[in-house]
């Protein structure tokens, strides 16, 4: 006489599993490595709004605040690897801080997963107003004739802003004193208040203090000029063949299921192709992914994009010799 409901709860168990294993079906932690106001923090909140409305999820950015990212990477590596903590990293945390920080790094490239490009970006370079700087030749002529009297501040130590200007220090052989800082927002209120004389920053979240005055750009780091500000040259038409383009995207711990990559890599590539993220990038002076055809990103293309940068920036440093061991 039990067979009836014995029959209907073996039927529901199969569509109970289903329901209780779908992804997602929570909300969803997106760490970020640097403070609010930051590029890196720009691309976590536009690409975290995008994907909670995709997957009908909320998609919260938690900013973790230090080691040139390296403290949300180790937090990464510290969650259940079930698609629920992701991370949005710079160069830095993608490439650079394998070499930088070499084994006290908390990640090798095999403990996470890429899973998609979000955006690339040319750095601005740039001086305080009363600095008679005005483009990339006088700042070479000026650093030439001050040696070692200038300093140049970057978001952290490690990342294009600071690297981009390590290797403009080895192409043209002059002397600049690093100031790193914990992120964008205070390095650029330094700045504007004149106690960093040359800077380097992401377009982004450097873009409106170029626009009104209050820093002067010079050049951009990308190989030509960028359609944000097009009357800047690139720093490439001074110092030929010169790039250090920043970069930002998604990755996550290495033993998350493949298909949830897969799922999340999707959603990415969706996101990075709407025409309203583009003239949003647009507006930031950045640039879509450009991985595949069409301009998307992959999981696997990001992932062999993120081999490339650690083998180009990994020479950039050693060459450089800074060392955060």
């Amino acid at each position: 006489m039990h067979r009836r409901p014995l029959l209907a709860a073996f039927l529901a168990a199969p569509a109970l599993a289903r329901a209780q294993g779908a992804y997602p079906n929570r909300a969803i932690r997106m760490l970020c490595g640097f403070p609010p106001g930051g590029t890196t923090d720009i691309a976590a909140r536009l690409v975290s709004e995008r994907l909670s409305a995709r997957l009908g999820v909320p998609v919260t950015v938690e900013n973790r605040p230090g080691a040139t990212g390296n403290i949300a990477t180790e937090a990464l590596l510290h969650t259940e690897p079930d698609g629920y903590s992701l991370q949005t990293i710079s160069a830095a945390e993608g490439a650079m801080n394998y070499t930088l920080f070499g084994p006290r790094n908390p990640s090798k490239p095999e403990d996470v997963v890429q899973v998609g490009l979000l955006m690339r970006v040319p750095n601005a370079i740039f001086v305080h107003p009363s600095l008679p700087v005005h483009s990339i030749a006088e700042l070479i002529a000026y650093a030439k004739a001050h040696p070692g009297k200038l300093n140049f501040g970057s978001t952290s130590l490690g990342g294009t802003p600071h690297m981009g200007l390590e290797l403009l220090k080895l192409r043209t052989g002059i002397d600049l004193l690093h100031v790193p800082f914990r992120g964008a927002g205070p390095m650029l209120v330094e700045a504007m208040a004149g106690r960093v004389q040359v800077g380097s920053d992401n377009m982004p979240s450097v873009i409106g203090h170029l626009r009104d005055g209050r820093l002067r750009a010079i050049a951009v780091t990308s190989a030509q000029r960028s359609p944000a500000l097009p009357n800047l040259p690139a720093v490439a038409e001074t110092v030929p063949g010169f790039e250090a383009t920043g970069w930002f995207g998604v990755q996550a711990p290495a033993r998350v299921p493949a298909a949830i990559i897969a799922r999340l890599g999707a959603e990415i590539d969706a996101i990075t192709r709407e025409q309203t993220y583009r003239l949003r990038l647009a507006e930031l002076g950045a640039d879509p992914p450009g991985l595949t055809e069409g301009g998307g990103t992959t999981p696997t293309s990001y992932a062999s994009f993120t081999a490339a940068e650690i083998g180009k920036w990994g020479e950039v440093i050693r060459a450089s010799g800074v060392r955060l061991e």
